[in-house]
């Protein structure tokens, strides 16, 4: 198992654990809080926390799947650039390889019709 599956599977997850945390929330205060009968006060067991602990988890669970998605980008199989870019290192010299472009003059582009040979 590579690093980049682990990072997957771990971004899997938050994102399912993010996901509950958020739906167990109620923006109008009848969310988890509410069904211990906390409506605006302090009540016995501190259940107005509740709303504490979940706004406190949702910011946490979100700035650490933006950390793992951005540690993720590291670790893609394959992303240290393309075959064309690479640096030729024959005869001790550096030289970069170009990409194959079709190769068409000036006079080619400004009159097409010259250029079928008529």
């Amino acid at each position: 198992m590579n690093t980049f599956t682990i990072f997957l599977i771990l971004i899997v997850i938050v994102s399912f654990l993010l996901v509950v945390v958020v739906m167990v929330q109620n923006p109008k205060g009848g969310g988890l809080s509410s069904s211990f009968g906390g409506g605006g006060t302090q009540q016995l067991g501190g259940v107005k926390k509740t709303t504490d602990f979940l706004d406190k988890s949702t910011w946490a669970l979100a700035t650490l799947l933006l950390a793992l998605i951005l540690a993720s980008n590291f670790a893609i199989p394959g992303a240290g650039g393309s075959e064309d870019s690479k640096i030729n290192t024959e005869n001790g010299t550096e030289s970069t390889t170009p990409v194959s472009t079709p190769s068409t003059s000036s006079d080619d582009i400004a009159n097409p019709a010259d250029s079928t040979g008529s």
